[in-house]
Protein backbone atom coordinates (compact mmCIF):
# COMPACT_ATOMS: atom_id res chain seq x y z
CA UNK A 1 0.00 0.00 0.00
CA UNK A 2 0.85 3.55 -0.73
CA UNK A 3 1.94 5.57 2.14
CA UNK A 4 -0.59 8.35 0.75
CA UNK A 5 -3.24 5.70 1.29
CA UNK A 6 -1.91 5.03 4.88
CA UNK A 7 -2.29 8.47 5.76
CA UNK A 8 -5.82 8.77 4.48
CA UNK A 9 -6.48 6.01 6.55
CA UNK A 10 -5.65 8.07 9.63
CA UNK A 11 -6.85 10.56 8.37
CA UNK A 12 -10.47 8.79 8.06
CA UNK A 13 -9.24 7.30 11.71
CA UNK A 14 -9.74 3.66 10.36
CA UNK A 15 -7.69 1.03 12.35
CA UNK A 16 -6.18 -0.54 9.14
CA UNK A 17 -3.89 2.60 8.89
CA UNK A 18 -1.98 1.05 12.37
CA UNK A 19 -2.23 -3.05 10.33
CA UNK A 20 -0.55 -1.25 7.30
CA UNK A 21 2.30 1.08 8.79
CA UNK A 22 3.16 -2.22 11.18
CA UNK A 23 3.03 -4.44 7.76
CA UNK A 24 5.22 -1.92 5.20
CA UNK A 25 7.89 -0.40 8.35
CA UNK A 26 7.58 -2.85 11.06
CA UNK A 27 10.95 -4.13 10.05
CA UNK A 28 12.28 -0.48 9.64
CA UNK A 29 11.44 0.66 12.71
CA UNK A 30 11.95 -2.39 14.47
CA UNK A 31 15.75 -2.20 13.45
CA UNK A 32 15.88 1.74 14.40
CA UNK A 33 14.75 0.71 17.70
CA UNK A 34 16.93 -2.64 18.07
CA UNK A 35 20.31 -0.78 17.55
CA UNK A 36 19.35 1.95 20.51
CA UNK A 37 17.40 -0.48 22.86
CA UNK A 38 19.07 -3.80 22.19
CA UNK A 39 16.38 -5.87 23.89
CA UNK A 40 13.75 -7.60 22.13
CA UNK A 41 10.91 -7.15 24.44
CA UNK A 42 11.60 -3.50 24.65
CA UNK A 43 11.38 -3.31 20.93
CA UNK A 44 8.51 -4.49 20.67
CA UNK A 45 7.15 -2.17 23.34
CA UNK A 46 8.73 0.56 21.38
CA UNK A 47 6.86 -0.35 18.30
CA UNK A 48 3.32 -0.67 19.81
CA UNK A 49 3.94 3.03 21.24
CA UNK A 50 5.53 3.93 17.90
CA UNK A 51 1.81 3.10 15.90
CA UNK A 52 0.03 4.69 18.96
CA UNK A 53 2.11 7.94 18.69
CA UNK A 54 1.46 8.09 14.88
CA UNK A 55 -2.30 7.07 15.59
CA UNK A 56 -2.45 10.28 18.00
CA UNK A 57 -0.64 12.20 15.16
CA UNK A 58 -1.87 11.99 12.28
CA UNK A 59 -4.52 13.84 11.67
CA UNK A 60 -3.49 16.80 12.77
CA UNK A 61 -0.10 16.02 11.39
CA UNK A 62 0.37 15.18 7.99
CA UNK A 63 4.02 13.77 7.12
CA UNK A 64 5.32 14.72 3.57
CA UNK A 65 7.91 11.32 4.30
CA UNK A 66 5.77 8.98 5.95
CA UNK A 67 9.18 6.48 6.61
CA UNK A 68 10.72 9.22 8.06
CA UNK A 69 8.27 10.51 10.28
CA UNK A 70 7.88 6.95 11.91
CA UNK A 71 11.21 6.37 11.95
CA UNK A 72 12.06 9.31 13.95
CA UNK A 73 8.75 9.14 16.01
CA UNK A 74 10.51 5.60 16.50
CA UNK A 75 13.97 6.53 17.30
CA UNK A 76 12.60 9.26 19.60
CA UNK A 77 10.93 6.88 21.27
CA UNK A 78 13.50 4.51 21.81
CA UNK A 79 16.13 6.99 22.94
CA UNK A 80 13.65 8.04 25.94
CA UNK A 81 12.88 4.49 26.77
CA UNK A 82 16.56 3.56 27.10
CA UNK A 83 17.40 6.93 29.20
CA UNK A 84 14.33 5.71 31.06
CA UNK A 85 15.17 2.42 31.95
CA UNK A 86 19.02 2.76 32.20
CA UNK A 87 19.37 6.46 34.27
CA UNK A 88 22.07 6.04 36.50
CA UNK A 89 23.38 2.62 34.69
CA UNK A 90 26.42 2.67 32.07
CA UNK A 91 25.28 2.91 28.49
CA UNK A 92 25.92 0.39 25.67
CA UNK A 93 29.30 0.95 24.23
CA UNK A 94 27.68 1.35 20.65
CA UNK A 95 25.60 4.38 21.83
CA UNK A 96 28.52 6.27 23.72
CA UNK A 97 31.11 5.45 21.00
CA UNK A 98 28.66 7.17 18.70
CA UNK A 99 27.98 10.36 20.75
CA UNK A 100 31.68 10.77 21.95
CA UNK A 101 32.55 11.00 17.94
CA UNK A 102 29.71 14.48 17.90
CA UNK A 103 30.64 15.66 21.02
CA UNK A 104 33.30 18.34 19.53
CA UNK A 105 30.82 19.37 17.30
CA UNK A 106 26.99 19.46 19.16
CA UNK A 107 26.98 19.24 22.99
CA UNK A 108 23.86 18.17 24.62
CA UNK A 109 21.06 20.87 25.37
CA UNK A 110 19.90 20.94 28.68
CA UNK A 111 18.23 23.70 29.99
CA UNK A 112 14.65 25.10 28.68
CA UNK A 113 16.11 28.43 27.49
CA UNK A 114 18.41 26.17 24.79
CA UNK A 115 15.76 24.80 23.40
CA UNK A 116 15.04 27.61 20.50
CA UNK A 117 19.32 27.28 19.83
CA UNK A 118 18.57 23.41 19.56
CA UNK A 119 16.06 24.23 16.49
CA UNK A 120 18.78 26.46 15.41
CA UNK A 121 21.21 23.68 15.52
CA UNK A 122 18.89 21.61 13.68
CA UNK A 123 18.06 23.77 10.79
CA UNK A 124 21.75 24.61 10.48
CA UNK A 125 22.61 20.57 10.78
CA UNK A 126 19.79 20.08 7.70
CA UNK A 127 21.51 22.89 5.91
CA UNK A 128 25.00 21.78 6.60
CA UNK A 129 23.71 17.94 5.41
CA UNK A 130 21.75 19.40 2.04
CA UNK A 131 25.81 21.03 0.96
CA UNK A 132 27.17 17.65 1.48
CA UNK A 133 27.74 14.37 -1.19
CA UNK A 134 24.79 11.89 -0.75
CA UNK A 135 27.38 9.47 0.41
CA UNK A 136 28.91 11.42 3.23
CA UNK A 137 25.25 12.41 3.74
CA UNK A 138 24.51 9.04 3.62
CA UNK A 139 26.95 7.68 6.06
CA UNK A 140 26.78 10.02 8.75
CA UNK A 141 23.04 9.60 9.13
CA UNK A 142 23.59 5.47 9.29
CA UNK A 143 25.85 6.68 11.99
CA UNK A 144 24.45 9.43 13.92
CA UNK A 145 20.68 8.38 13.48
CA UNK A 146 20.80 4.71 13.25
CA UNK A 147 23.75 4.14 14.96
CA UNK A 148 25.58 1.89 12.14
CA UNK A 149 28.73 0.43 13.47
CA UNK A 150 31.89 1.53 11.20
CA UNK A 151 31.96 -1.74 10.04
CA UNK A 152 28.28 -2.31 9.12
CA UNK A 153 28.78 1.07 7.52
CA UNK A 154 31.13 -0.31 5.46
CA UNK A 155 29.69 -3.61 4.32
CA UNK A 156 26.64 -1.87 3.41
CA UNK A 157 28.20 1.20 1.16
CA UNK A 158 30.95 -1.51 -0.17
CA UNK A 159 34.12 0.47 1.54
CA UNK A 160 36.91 -0.22 3.95
CA UNK A 161 36.07 0.54 7.60
CA UNK A 162 39.30 3.11 7.32
CA UNK A 163 37.47 5.15 4.05
CA UNK A 164 34.38 5.31 6.93
CA UNK A 165 35.93 6.24 9.35
CA UNK A 166 38.02 9.10 7.81
CA UNK A 167 35.01 10.11 5.86
CA UNK A 168 33.32 10.77 8.97
CA UNK A 169 35.90 12.70 10.73
CA UNK A 170 36.14 15.22 7.83
CA UNK A 171 32.25 15.67 8.12
CA UNK A 172 32.43 16.12 11.37
CA UNK A 173 35.52 18.31 10.80
CA UNK A 174 33.59 20.16 7.88
CA UNK A 175 30.29 20.39 10.07
CA UNK A 176 32.34 21.96 12.89
CA UNK A 177 33.90 24.71 10.84
CA UNK A 178 30.85 25.44 8.87
CA UNK A 179 28.96 25.93 12.34
CA UNK A 180 31.39 28.50 14.00
CA UNK A 181 31.05 30.33 9.87
CA UNK A 182 27.58 30.61 10.89
CA UNK A 183 28.26 31.78 14.17
CA UNK A 184 27.03 28.49 15.78
CA UNK A 185 29.41 28.20 18.86
CA UNK A 186 29.00 24.71 20.72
Amino acid sequence: MKDEDIIKLYQKRSEQAIVETERKYGSYCGRIAERILQDGEDCKECLNDTWLKTWETIPPVIPNIFSAYIGKITRNLALNMYKKRYAGKRISERMMVSMEELQDCVSAVESVESKIEEKIIIEKLNEYLGQVSELERKVFVRRYFYMDTMREIADLYDMKENYVKTLLFRTRKKMKEYFQKEGIIL
